[in-house]
């Protein structure tokens, strides 16, 4: 795992299985994205077990097999969607790619587990909806900057609890470090990407609806810019949105590509809550000068609190996924909350568009 760029972020965990050996197989496709090797490792650290591994080019499968070597590699997407073992797809495709390789893999009767974002139209997303609801499979989605982040998900908990009472508003900022010299061509295709609101907007927009125990929400304003890479006219490097949900709670968030290079993590992301009851910053990557990361700063009616969460939280959505797909339940994210997310980012992403 790298801490320096976002895009080969792979969190390990502690093992904590929820089923036997075998019990649960899947496959990795489409290595587009270094976000495959998280999924991969929430997976197997909950007890999964990987049998496939395909991509059109061999050098990402090989690569690939470095560190996953019990992954056999798979000589196209059918052999493994004709696999009857295999009962989800675990994949990273271009952001465009992503709603029809899940056409595929739900019509193979298999649960889909893409990154995020999970779609680049709301056409995709339309057409997901009207499959899952004919297959009744699952179209889940890698929303790792609150599911792979221990003080992302810990924070979730806490508020679930009552720690700050209902949730008035959500503030989150989102940097991400650009390193724009490794990025892959399709990363500077708009069409291909999504648009910046659309792509690590989605991240955020799931974390408001989750703090907020909200289901949907309303866009208030959106903008988008390309400030400081002129010979990229496609690329998206500052975003920012601001919602109301739909029990009144607001949101404001902000996405860029501006981390400096001096910073040891891809990106200093934060999350500040304020509740009728007490408020909460999330520390979630690093904390400036500063040792440690993965914090919780809570104050309510006690007093002042730091909550550690680094090593001690885990990560519970891994193995809630695997036991959803087995016993056909929500317990990890119901299928509402993983669209609804992605649906404010692309709405939100026209309106950004259309005030241009």
């Amino acid at each position: 795992m790298t801490r320096a760029e976002g895009m080969n972020y792979a969190p390990k965990g502690k093992s904590r299985p929820v089923v036997q050996a075998g019990e649960f197989k899947f496959a990795a496709a489409q290595l587009d994205h270094g976000h495959i090797y998280g999924q991969c490792n929430g997976l197997l650290e909950a007890g999964a077990e990987i049998k496939y591994v395909y991509d059109p080019d061999p050098e990402k499968v090989r690569t690939f097999q470095e560190t996953f070597p019990q992954a056999r590699a798979a000589e196209s997407l059918d052999q493994i969607l004709d696999d009857g073992e295999i009962q989800l797809v675990a994949a990273a495709a271009i952001p465009c790619d992503r709603g029809p390789v899940g056409m595929r893999v739900l019509d193979a009767g298999k649960d889909y587990f893409t990154d995020k974002s999970p779609f680049t139209t709301l056409a995709q997303l339309e057409e997901a909806k009207a499959k899952v609801a004919a297959t009744g499979r699952k179209y889940m989605v890698y929303y790792a900057e609150r599911l792979h982040q221990e003080a992302g998900f810990h924070a979730g908990e806490l508020i679930r609890e009552g720690a700050v009472g209902d949730v008035v508003q959500v503030l989150i900022m989102a940097p991400h470090r650009l390193s724009r010299d490794k990025r892959p061509d399709w990363f500077f295709e708009k069409e291909k990407y999504g648009g910046i609101l659309t792509d690590i907007g989605s991240h955020q927009f799931e974390q408001f609806l989750t703090y907020a125990g909200a289901s949907d929400a309303r866009v208030n304003l959106a903008r988008v810019e390309n400030f400081a890479s002129p010979d990229k006219p496609g690329l998206e490097d500052f975003g920012e949105a601001s919602l109301t949900a739909d029990n009144g709670a607001s949101c404001y968030c902000r996405v860029d590509w501006f981390t400096p290079d001096g910073l040891g993590f891809w990106g200093d992301g934060r999350v500040f809550v304020v509740g009728t009851k007490g408020t909460m910053e999330v520390r979630k990557y690093c904390d400036v000068t500063r040792q440690g990361s993965n914090k919780i700063f809570l104050v309510d009616g006690e007093g002042e609190k730091l909550i550690e969460c680094k090593g001690r939280v885990a990560f519970p959505f891994f193995g809630q996924l695997i036991l959803d797909c087995l016993h056909r339940t929500e317990t990890a994210m119901t299928q509402k909350h993983a669209f609804k997310a992605a649906e404010l980012s692309m709405l939100a992403q026209k309106m950004a568009d259309e005030a241009q």
